[in-house]
């Protein structure tokens, strides 16, 4: 049997990411016993139906989608990509290793027209953006991109994991003035 392979699904299972960086000390013990032996873990998950994957420091679950709901899939991944946008115009250093305070953000939000003007359309439920903050800040951390790294001055550090968002949008091909996708 494989160590902490039960602890490892729990994460991995809920969509979230184990990271290099991570401050969990117990996630980064995830992350260096799958790196140790990861052929017997990819083994291993693909016999419950779950395809463990790796990153630049950072490991996640995929699955194989149907058509319907790959299109679901592409939602979600389209309000990740604002997300991206809306990170990266706040500080374009947002990356793996980056810590940030929520009052931070807040405060460049107050000053900041562009990031004034992005934050509504993040969430469309969120009338404050206080709340605006706070809900991207949860999603950030239910993800594994981000992790507490000190309580008491209320600050977050980035993860690894990050780099799948930015991986992702990377491996988009936008072409300038094409009206449609073919078919």
């Amino acid at each position: 049997m494989l160590k902490s392979s039960k602890e490892i699904f729990e994460i991995l299972s809920k969509g979230a990411f184990i990271s290099v960086n991570s401050t969990d000390e117990l996630n980064r013990k995830y992350y260096d016993l799958i790196e140790d032996d990861l052929d017997a873990y990819r083994e291993y998950y693909e016999g419950v139906g779950f395809i463990l994957e790796s990153g630049n420091g950072y490991f996640y679950f995929s699955r194989t989608e149907q058509k319907v709901s790959m299109g679901e899939k592409l939602s979600r991944f389209c309000d990740w990509i604002d997300r991206l946008d809306f990170l990266k115009t706040f500080n374009s250093s947002f990356e793996s290793g980056y810590v940030f305070t929520k009052s931070k953000i807040l405060e460049r939000i107050s000053c900041d027209l562009e990031l004034k003007e992005k934050a509504p359309k993040l969430y469309s439920d969120k009338k404050s953006h206080e709340e605006i903050v706070d809900k991207l800040i949860d999603d950030l951390s239910k993800m594994g991109f981000i992790e507490v790294e000190n309580e008491v001055d209320g600050s977050f550090r980035v993860t690894a994991a990050f780099h799948y968002l930015e991986e992702m949008v990377n491996c988009l091909n936008v072409v300038e003035g094409a009206d449609a996708l073919p078919e």
